[in-house]
């Protein structure tokens, strides 16, 4: 037994459906997945072509989003079973709400409904990465700081993205770090700074890529700005993240949630 193919069928991107496989799948650690997501199945023909290669596929665990209930109906003839988010979710939710869904595909992409906002905020952080623009500061939702490599980039664009949050990211330097104060042009945005850490270990082997064998990468200079980074977040009572053991998704997540009680 190789354990199971895990199909994530979808009329849209799949983002959804792929999200909520990895996340039921994951309460089943003895077991073997691999995860095939097949997006932009949204027509009778394609669901045929997909049901083929689903029936060909020993073992196969189908998770579909398609809002389609004819399309949906195609793969119950085939003898597939599939674990479908709207078959599953809409009726109870129409039941609770005295209403019947009308199938709408495609809308759930991005957590921020308006796609030019979410486009502007990802233009936005690429604009002001790694202390870019920094006289812009004050148009951003949320500015993070934290020592190189403590997930600062990914987790700006991905606020963007997926929230629609202008976020902009800020470096501390050994040399912002040896003036034991956060720079100058930080501290008109004090409410909205939300700092990263994580362990010095996992900074080390993330540098150690990088840059493999440098002073950069060591762990005695890792632990140093780790350490004098932190002192500063205790010094200006910054909110701190560590993302050692979190996905980008996880720390985006709570960013947010930060970000909704800021004035």
């Amino acid at each position: 037994m190789n354990g199971y193919s895990v199909f994530c069928v979808s009329d849209h991107t799949g983002v959804t459906v792929e999200s909520v496989a990895k996340s039921v799948l994951a309460q089943f650690p003895h077991l073997e997945f691999s995860l095939i997501t097949l997006p932009f199945v949204d027509s009778a023909e394609k669901v045929r072509e997909t049901t083929v290669r689903i029936l060909d596929t020993p073992q196969p665990l189908v998770f579909s989003s398609l809002t389609d209930p004819q399309l949906r109906a195609i793969l119950g003839e085939a003898g597939i079973q599939s674990f479908d988010i709207f078959d599953l979710v809409a009726p109870a939710v129409g039941a609770a709400l005295g209403q019947i869904a009308t199938p709408s595909g495609g809308h759930t992409h991005g957590m921020a409904p308006d796609y030019e906002a979410r486009m502007d905020a990802v233009n936005f952080a690429l604009n002001l990465d790694d202390g870019l623009n920094p006289e812009r500061l004050g148009q951003a939702d949320l500015i993070l700081v934290g020592v190189s490599r403590v997930g600062k980039t990914p987790t700006a664009l991905y606020l963007a993205l997926q929230y629609g949050l202008r976020a902009a990211n800020y470096p501390l330097t050994p040399e912002d770090l040896e003036h034991h104060s956060l720079p100058g042009v930080l501290l008109a945005h004090l409410p909205r700074l939300r700092a990263l850490t994580l362990s010095a270990e996992r900074l080390a082997a993330i540098r150690q890529a990088r840059y493999p064998d440098s002073r950069y990468a060591s762990l005695a200079q890792c632990r140093a700005e780790l350490d004098a980074a932190e002192a500063l977040f205790r010094q200006y009572a910054l909110p701190v993240t560590d993302t050692t053991r979190m996905s980008v998704e996880e720390i985006a997540a709570r960013l947010r949630s930060l970000q909704q009680s800021l004035p």
